[in-house]
C-alpha cells in the first residue's frame, strides 16, 4: 500500500535505515545493561544493581519506539540478534568485568547511541519529519543524561 505522509519514499528508505541502526545500537546497549544489572558486583552493588535496571526498563522502552517510528514509515524493524549484530555500533563485551568497568562501558554505549540518533537529525531535518526529529530528540535527551550520570561515577 502506497504511503502518503509527505516525505518521498527513498528519504523514508534512508531515515528508516538510519534507525534501524538506532534500534540496534538501542537493543545492543540493552542487553548489555541487563547482563551488568544480573552480575554486578562489589561495594557498590546495590546502587550499581538499582541504576541498571531503571536503565535497561528505559531502553526496553526506546526499542518499542524507534521499531514502531520504522514501521510507521513504512518499512520493516529489524528483529533478530543477527540483524542487530550487523547493524550494531555498540560493542559486546565478553565475561564479567569488574563494577567500574561496567559503569565505562555502559558510559561509552550510551555515547555511540547518542552519536548514531545525531547522525540521522540532518536528513529528517531537509525532509521535514517532524515525528522522528521528536523521537531522536528525546532519545538524544535521555542518553546524554545517562552518559552524564555514568561519567560522574567514574570521576
Amino acid at each position: 500500500m502506497d504511503l502518503h505522509l509527505g516525505i518521498p519514499e527513498q528519504q523514508r528508505q534512508t531515515i528508516a535505515d538510519g534507525l534501524a541502526h538506532l534500534l540496534a545500537d538501542t537493543y545492543t546497549l540493552y542487553l548489555q545493561t541487563h547482563n551488568f544489572h544480573w552480575n554486578v558486583t562489589g561495594p557498590m552493588f546495590n546502587s550499581l544493581h538499582l541504576m541498571f535496571e531503571t536503565q535497561y526498563t528505559e531502553l526496553a522502552l526506546g526499542v518499542d519506539l524507534i521499531a514502531e517510528r520504522i514501521r510507521a514509515l513504512g518499512f520493516p524493524a529489524p528483529g533478530t540478534y543477527a540483524a542487530f549484530s550487523k547493524l550494531s555500533s555498540v560493542a559486546e563485551v565478553e565475561g564479567v568485568p569488574p563494577a567500574k568497568e561496567m559503569i565505562a562501558i555502559l558510559l561509552k554505549g550510551q555515547e555511540t547511541v547518542v552519536r548514531t540518533a545525531r547522525g540521522i537529525l540532518p536528513l529528517v531535518g531537509e525532509v521535514n519529519d517532524e515525528s522522528t526529529a521528536d523521537l531522536l530528540t528525546q532519545r538524544l535527551q535521555v542518553h546524554e543524561k545517562t552518559a552524564w550520570m555514568l561519567r560522574s561515577l567514574l570521576e
